[in-house]
């Protein structure tokens, strides 16, 4: 017992332990798979085809996204490309919420949930801050399923698209994941 408190004393014993801890944290993830992707969300709170609906805010279901305290939920189609006519590869379903002051932010919680292609049964979970305003804004891939289980990642959202007297819009998701 002796022996083992003297060796941890030791000042030999932190030059021991660098290359154990360089090994276990520096060497490269080789069993990570990287995945890039690009998509496109169309949201419509308005039109034949809206695909998004306040259900609470300051005067209720009747409330502007555009003003603190409203929900929103979405069942966004996902495409591959900007054009609503594009592949339809899946849906963003979830929850908006805008939780700024000034009106001029949301809260994003959703799931991209693809239908078709590659990566078809599998999910992504997007979590993170949408200030509108901004050009680009940067997201948390905070979860997935199937292809993308044990998922992580960020997003860059911009909008390629946007009609705010109709409350419609087109978002770009540049999204960068690492996963087994």
């Amino acid at each position: 017992m002796s022996n083992l408190l003297s060796l941890a004393s030791s000042p030999i014993l932190p030059l021991l332990a660098i290359p154990l801890l360089y090994w276990a944290y520096a060497r490269p993830q080789r069993h990570l798979k990287q995945t890039n992707l690009m998509l496109y969300v169309h949201d419509y709170l308005s039109g034949h085809d809206t695909s998004a609906v306040t259900v609470a805010g300051k005067n209720g279901p009747t409330s502007s996204i555009l003003h603190f305290g409203t929900i929103v939920a979405v069942d966004d189609p996902v495409t591959e490309g900007p054009d609503l006519k594009s592949k339809e590869i899946g849906r963003a379903q979830g929850l908006y919420i805008n939780s700024q002051l000034d009106g001029k932010g949301l809260h994003l919680a959703f799931s991209v949930i693809f239908t078709d292609g590659e990566f078809k049964g599998s999910t992504l979970e997007i979590q993170g801050a949408d200030i509108y305003s901004m050009e680009e804004r940067e997201f948390s891939i905070v979860s997935g399923t199937g292809y993308f289980r044990f998922v992580k990642g960020y997003g860059i959202m911009t909008t390629e698209f946007l009609d705010i007297a109709n409350l419609r819009a087109i978002l770009k998701l540049n999204i960068e994941v690492k996963h087994y």
